[in-house]
């Protein structure tokens, strides 16, 4: 199993997203020390996990199709596949709009900007949200895709050792970086709509 950095004693995608998920204040620490890049933290994690959830979504949508009230409907190929596409190129789009925006609050909350530490934060602290992104292979239980929700915790958890906001703040930041994130899927999600039902259209 490749490193995530390449270098020798990294953390390999597996063993990272297991330790992030289960002892984050252990986890960042360890992380904020790592000289790995953004590119190789993209490439080598970023990329496979935010995959996991148009994957999940399209096979789902393929195999069980989507049902509520007693009406089914199961999207065409082209339109499942267009709106996997969509979703997770806008997903890898919003880790760095994210990252930049961490960075740029940070200061703000009396921590340091650091665009590489701020990307590592929202990629790492992402990992909850992807993994749960499994989830939509079954339509019935896209729900539980609620624990991803455990992925706000990761964010405030590595707020204090990545961006040196005094623990005091971190809680302040952490829900005004939030609430960015929520504006920012509000506008994904206002993109990829209108997008994949003209896809569907035109089929």
């Amino acid at each position: 199993m490749s490193d995530i950095s390449g270098s020798p004693g990294s953390s390999s995608l597996v063993e990272r997203a297991k330790a992030i998920i289960l002892k984050p204040k252990e986890e960042w620490p360890v992380i904020e020390r790592e000289p790995t890049s953004s590119g190789d933290i993209f490439t080598r994690y970023v990329v496979p996990l935010a995959a996991i959830g148009p994957i999940a979504g399209l096979l789902g949508g393929q195999i069980f199709g989507y049902g509520a009230m007693g009406i089914s409907f199961r999207p065409s190929i082209g339109f499942g596949i267009s709106t996997a596409i969509i979703g997770f190129v806008l997903s890898l789009v919003s880790v760095f709009i994210l990252a930049f925006i961490a960075d740029k609050l940070a200061p703000n909350f009396e921590g340091e900007s650091n665009s590489r530490n701020a990307f590592k934060l929202v990629a790492y602290s992402m990992t909850a949200s992807w993994l749960a992104g499994i989830f939509g292979i079954v339509p019935s239980l896209a729900f539980l895709g609620l624990l991803g929700l455990y992925s706000f915790y990761l964010f405030y958890t590595g707020v204090t050792p990545l961006m040196k906001v005094p623990a005091a703040k971190a809680t302040t930041y952490t829900i005004v970086t939030v609430i960015c994130a929520i504006v920012l899927n509000l506008v994904v999600a206002g993109i990829a709509g209108p997008v994949s039902t003209s896809i569907e259209s035109a089929e």
